[in-house]
């Protein structure tokens, strides 16, 4: 069976080679709106669905796996910042208290499709206004929800987790593995592939 990885990001294609050794890179240009209504935690998964839904016209016998992550605090969804105030605005929001960061995943094939949340809580260090100033000067907070990335300079700001670690790069590995698993084991899938 070949996989689609439904995202353009570098760290969620490394992420992914943990799992499969050859897979397509096919981003989504799926508008990234979500209902009005959704509760703030369900939209990465609604999202994920959308683009896993999108690529997978057409490839019926791809696995197709959508990704979303947002960071959220406050209520908020904080996407990627549009300018460096932005940033600086993120920073400062995220700077000394806990937030959520949820992947929503989703597994398409054969039009059948099942989607999962990752949620992780990381808390950061308070920041000085020096430190917001020097990292938001940098190219890094830029193509990241959130305005940060903890595999790079935005982890010297973490002060603790708790959850998947890989979660919040972008790629919940650990789960989307036995998600694939039990996703291709089911009964509906086996007979799906029998013919």
């Amino acid at each position: 069976m070949e996989v689609i990885l439904a995202s353009a990001s570098p760290r969620r294609k490394k992420l992914l080679s943990m799992i499969y050794d050859d897979f397509k890179v096919i981003p989504s240009d799926v508008r990234e709106f979500v209902p009005r209504d959704l509760e703030v935690e369900k939209c990465p998964e609604y999202l994920a669905a959308a683009k896993a839904e999108m690529v997978a016209q057409g490839r019926d016998r791809y696995l197709v796996i959508g990704c979303d992550t947002s960071v959220i605090t406050e209520g908020k969804i904080l996407n990627k910042p549009r300018d460096t105030n932005d940033a600086r605005i993120m920073m400062n929001m995220l700077s000394g208290t806990v937030h959520r960061v949820i992947t929503g995943c989703c597994l398409y094939y054969m039009r059948h499709s099942f989607s999962f949340s990752v949620s992780t809580d990381v808390e950061f260090f308070e920041l000085s206004e020096q430190e917001i100033e020097d990292y938001i000067s940098t190219s890094e907070p830029y193509d990241k929800a959130g305005g940060y990335g903890i595999q790079s300079k935005g982890g010297l700001f973490v002060k603790g987790i708790h959850g998947d670690y890989y979660n919040v790069v972008g790629l919940p590995v650990a789960r989307l593995k036995r998600a694939i698993d039990e996703f291709l084991s089911s009964e509906e899938i086996k007979a799906l592939t029998s013919k």
